[in-house]
């Protein structure tokens, strides 16, 4: 049996929001019974603009329910613009995480809500066309969908892969494949990442020492934390001491000093200086703060 949170087996035994808007404004469906999972996403606007109502109905595991009822929860009130910006690793977050295995029902939800959103853009069209050519054939999966769960996701393996979208979970005939694609998006990650990293020898202001700091953290350690259910705050930088406090699963998680050490202290050395140190701050353990301004 799956090792569930609370959040999602509450919300797989009391599903919010679900059925259909009528007079729906933007409609997404995603996956297919043939594959096992199916998703359909309605929404309607309220007078300012923002997410009124908005509904599910899906076919699937408790995984699957549980991501799109929290996913309604999640934008609900938002504008199309912050929508947009909701990731699975965001509505895997809200449900305290979820078992490796399924953190496509996470990805299916963020899909949906994507065609939807489309739909209501394109003024009822329907997208019947994939983009990109079918990789999978088992599930139907494109190369530029296993693309964008790679950089989303920063996955380094085919199973990882398989977990985020199926893809490889078939046959395994485009196993293969697979590793090209990850090869390819991880090596213009690496690219991208030595060509940003900034020179060490360089003197840095405070204030620039701060934001580097934070860049990093959104970017190069919070989504690998996001990823096991966790997250990470910024809480203060002292000359060369950064203070941070977990949350989530990473605030029970007894390999937190591990955690400091070998991937925030790693990061922010690698990325920012090799003079900072990292210490826990965790007299703020538990007062959990809303982070879907910051971009990630």
């Amino acid at each position: 049996m799956w090792d569930y949170t609370d959040k999602v087996m509450n919300h797989f035994l009391n599903p919010r929001n679900v059925g259909t808007v009528e007079d729906a404004d933007g409609v997404g469906e995603v996956g297919s019974l043939a594959c096992g999972d199916a998703l359909t996403l309605t929404f309607k606007l309220d007078g300012e603009g923002r997410i009124g109502d908005v509904k599910f109905k899906t076919f699937g595991c408790a995984s699957a329910v549980a991501s799109s009822s929290v996913l309604t929860e999640i934008v609900k009130g938002m504008t199309l613009e912050e929508a947009e910006r909701v990731t699975n690793q965001d509505i895997a977050g809200e449900l305290g995480g979820l078992p490796e295995q399924k953190m496509h029902c996470s990805v299916m939800g963020q899909e949906a809500l994507v065609a939807a959103i489309e739909n209501y853009r394109n003024k009822g069209k329907v997208r019947h066309e994939k983009e990109g050519t079918i990789v999978c054939t088992c599930f139907g999966v494109t190369g530029e969908e296993i693309k964008k769960v790679i950089r989303e996701n920063d996955l380094t393996t085919v199973e990882q892969v398989t977990n985020y979208c199926k893809a490889g979970g078939g046959c395994g005939g485009c196993g293969g494949e697979i590793e090209k694609i990850i090869e390819q998006i991880q090596g213009d990650k690496a690219d991208t990442h030595r060509a940003q990293k900034p020179a060490k020898t360089r003197k840095l202001t405070n204030i620039q020492k701060i934001q580097l700091v934070q860049q990093t953290v959104n970017e190069q350690i919070r989504p690998k934390l996001r990823a096991d259910g966790g997250d990470m705050e910024l809480i203060d930088v002292e000359g060369n001491k950064v203070i941070v406090a977990f949350r989530g699963m990473c605030a029970q998680c007894k390999m937190a000093e591990f955690t400091i050490k070998d991937v925030v202290e790693a990061k922010l050395r690698e990325f920012v200086s090799d003079e900072l140190f990292v210490e826990e701050d965790k007299d703020s353990a538990g007062q959990q703060h809303d982070h879907r301004g910051d971009g990630q």
